[in-house]
């Protein structure tokens, strides 16, 4: 059966229609699990200074692998989707199609981003310390890493959102019949995509994946989610250090 831009805007939010297979969808859950496994690995394996990586000369080349694993990601979930004729535009809720439309959800993006980040810092602090390896090795230097790792940040922002929250949470509300079960299930996966970060940064992140999946819910768009996660992937690794921000 062919799915059209129509139905996904015309099915209801309880029970949407699914986008692809669920073979499919079982396809990107493994591939997260083998993220998380390599992710795992990279914090076992032993470094000096308590760093993922010994040295910053890796960053560059993190940045490209990080390029190549998004695009590599969007392309599979295109290749399930197109079989039922819905577009990677549909999953996101569609294009703008007024200036007024990307300036209401740059005002959803701004708020939500302070909250993102009053969350962040509280489950910080609850969660406690972390004795993972610091990923701060990685950060950018100089304006050709600044200028890839704002590539990767927007990438990563537009990619993620559409896989995790336009695709994937679609797919597990079509498959349970609760939007809050597929919420959850999608923060869950993409938490597990991160474990290179460390498993306290896992908890974090899946936690903010629920944060976003509400909003793109709420919204039935991920657009003013890949707004935030571009917005807070550039403040994070860059901009916060650059401004010299005390927290």
């Amino acid at each position: 059966m062919t799915t059209t831009t129509h139905s996904l805007t015309s099915a209801t939010p309880e029970r949407p229609s699914a986008v692809a297979s669920y073979g499919h969808t079982l396809g990107l859950v493994g591939i997260a699990i083998v993220v998380a496994a390599l992710g795992a690995l990279a914090q076992a394996r032993p470094t000096t200074g308590g760093s993922l990586t010994s040295t910053h000369a890796s960053a560059l080349p993190a940045y490209v692998s990080a390029l190549v694993m998004e695009a590599l990601l969007v392309c599979y979930v295109w290749a399930g989707v197109r079989k039922r004729g819905v577009t990677l535009a549909a999953l996101s809720g569609g294009r703008w199609s007024s200036l007024r439309e990307v300036m209401r959800d740059v005002a959803i993006a701004i708020p939500f981003w302070i909250v993102w980040q009053a969350a962040d810092g509280l489950a910080d602090a609850v969660i406690g310390p972390s004795n993972a390896k610091s990923i701060s090795v990685l950060f950018p230097i100089g304006w050709l890493e600044v200028s890839v790792w704002i590539m990767v940040s927007v990438t990563a922002g537009i990619v993620e959102e559409l896989v995790f929250r336009g695709y994937l949470q679609r797919q597990l509300a079509a498959l349970s019949g609760r939007i809050s079960i597929a919420v959850l299930g999608q923060a869950a996966v993409f938490g597990l995509m991160h474990a290179y970060q460390g498993w306290k940064a896992v908890s974090v992140i899946c936690f903010l994946g629920a944060l976003f999946g509400v909003v793109a819910a709420w919204r039935r768009s991920t657009r003013p989610g890949m707004i935030v996660h571009a917005m807070a992937d550039i403040w994070g690794g860059w901009l916060k250090g650059a401004l010299h921000f005390p927290y």
